[in-house]
């Protein structure tokens, strides 16, 4: 009896060795998120493209897309948001863009600093004199290459 409990216990720790962790799981580990959970630090990501400016959302307009919330200025923000998430969400998971050209790591942002290019919201750094939106503008084509080569490397 205590053969097969012991085969039991082994075979049970074999498989729980092999199950892969929930994607929404690891996703969320690999974004720079806010305090519940929330992307951009409670910006809402739909204002960057339809007003042109960084706007505070609402902790009672809210959306999760992949295990990641954000908050909305509004209630038809959230509803262009869930039409079609993936065009509106930040590039490298909401990462300092230039830091992740840079040298791939994950660099606090301030989401007022941002800029869309080809349809995609692109954030940056900006406190204590250094502002890396700046230095994204002088090299945009070999940091976006890098920074696209080091978030997939990243985030699988």
């Amino acid at each position: 009896m205590k053969k097969v409990i012991l085969f039991s216990a082994m075979v049970l720790l074999g498989a729980a060795s092999f199950a892969q962790p929930d994607k929404s799981e690891v996703r969320k580990a690999q974004f720079n998120l806010a305090k519940k959970q929330t992307g951009i630090k409670g910006y809402d990501p739909v204002a960057y493209f339809t007003e042109g400016k960084a706007k505070e959302g609402k902790e009672a307009v809210t959306a999760s897309y992949q295990g990641v919330s954000y908050n909305f200025e509004t209630a038809a923000n959230r509803d262009l948001f869930k039409a079609n998430p993936s065009k509106y969400e930040p590039q490298y998971g909401g990462w300092c863009a230039y830091a992740m050209g840079n040298d791939g790591s994950k660099v606090e942002i301030d989401p007022e600093t941002f800029k869309i290019n080809n349809g995609k919201l692109y954030l940056f750094y900006n406190k204590f004199f250094t502002n890396t939106k700046k230095s994204w503008d002088k090299d945009e084509a070999r940091l976006m290459k890098n920074a696209d080569a080091n978030w997939a490397k990243t985030y699988k």
